[in-house]
């Protein structure tokens, strides 16, 4: 009996620890919400819906990369998204921590949702710039493109041939790289989506997916 008491008044006191901790997470977090309202185009009201949904998929407050593509892969069963995942994972981990955090996830929401269309630019950019060296070269734009084709599956797209991505890609870097250097720089990008409504179409398809 003496040792059922003891139990009890140890799981208690875990209790009252596990509500502590959680009373401290939730009395920091809106603190950090309301910096984030200033920093984002979302209302603390819509902040707040966000957390819980990222809380009840990532419940320990971050999410590394693995557990990002198998969130992706629920809304892309036709398709390998694993891919496409490990490439917008890398976008949104900003400060290349190995794990996304709420901020940085709401940051990148934001810019995708509620941004300005240079905004929205500049971060699409930033994707297709895969190893971060401030240029997009035709293999990196092969290897984005190629993903979102496997992403969205054979069933979405038909009647498509293997080499369709290799042809969008050719087309869009001819018109992307201004001066012929095998390049393309942000201020090449940025001109191009802009002055080109076939480009920015094919951007918005793309945004969509994200």
């Amino acid at each position: 009996m003496a040792g059922l008491m003891v139990r009890e008044k140890v799981t208690e006191q875990g209790d009252k620890i596990e509500d502590e901790l959680e009373m401290t997470m939730v009395c920091y977090r809106p603190e950090g919400l309301e910096q984030l309202e200033a920093q984002t185009n979302f209302t603390k009201r819509e902040l707040q819906v966000l957390y819980r949904g990222f809380k009840n998929e990532c419940p320990s407050g971050a999410v590394n990369e693995e557990t990002f593509k198998q969130i992706y892969a629920q809304f892309f069963p036709h398709g390998d998204a694993s891919m496409y995942a490990h490439y917008l994972f890398h976008a949104f981990d900003t400060t290349q921590t190995g794990s996304v955090k709420f901020e940085d996830f709401v940051t990148a929401l934001s810019i995708l949702l509620r941004g300005t269309v240079h905004e929205k630019l500049r971060w699409t950019f930033n994707l297709y710039d895969i190893n971060k060296d401030g240029y997009i070269n035709k293999e990196e734009m092969m290897d984005i493109v190629k993903a979102i084709y496997d992403m969205m599956g054979k069933y979405t797209y038909p009647v498509l041939k293997e080499d369709t991505p290799r042809q969008h890609v050719d087309v869009f870097f001819q018109k992307m790289d201004k001066n012929k250097d095998g390049i393309v720089t942000l201020d090449e990008f940025l001109e191009s989506c802009q002055e080109d409504d076939n480009i920015m179409r094919s951007l918005q398809l793309f945004q969509n997916v994200m």
